[in-house]
């Protein structure tokens, strides 16, 4: 059995992350830990206010670091738009001796924030409509890779699925 693996992404909201996330999941048998399905599970009419994201993602990172230390991989979906977080998560992962991949899933921004604005669509099972104003702030505040990053590049506009099997080598 080989070291757990933690998968980690950076993309605009409605970049096409939770597809990947459940492709992954569904291709690895990985825990599937979902930031909007665990928001609505923690907070039945969530504001996405800084104490209540808080709040949140102490759990996420506690249950991904139980999951780690048990031998599990996980699939951490959300956006890790900074590069700060993205280093805390690998760091996390590296104390339970885990691999950590990073994938960005590279849509073209009009492309995620139709996606993201959509008036009345279902995504991934949840009505997540989010304002223009919201996505343009979190839009604005995306870290692209720095150099150092090992990452995987995937185009969302049009997924791949068989070619995001091969770029992952899952």
């Amino acid at each position: 059995m080989g070291k757990p693996k933690l998968y980690l992404f950076i993309g605009y909201p409605g970049a096409g992350k939770t597809t990947v996330a459940k492709l992954i999941a569904k291709r690895t048998g990985a825990v599937h830990l979902w930031s909007d399905a665990e928001r609505h599970k923690m907070f039945p009419k969530p504001t996405h206010s800084e104490e209540e994201s808080v709040a949140l993602y102490n759990y996420l990172n506690h249950r991904t670091q139980e999951l780690l230390t048990g031998g599990e991989d996980v699939v951490f979906d959300t956006n890790f738009n900074f590069y700060e977080d993205r280093q805390n998560l690998r760091e996390l992962a590296a104390r339970e001796e885990a691999e950590t991949v990073v994938i960005w899933v590279n849509t073209p921004l009009d492309t995620a924030k139709e996606r993201a604005v959509g008036i009345g669509e279902m995504r991934n099972g949840y009505h997540l409509r989010m304002s223009e104003d919201h996505f343009d702030k979190l839009a604005a505040k995306l870290e692209p890779p720095h150099k150092n990053e090992k990452i995987i590049k995937i185009g969302g506009a049009k997924l791949d699925a068989e070619a995001a099997v091969r770029l992952l080598n899952l």
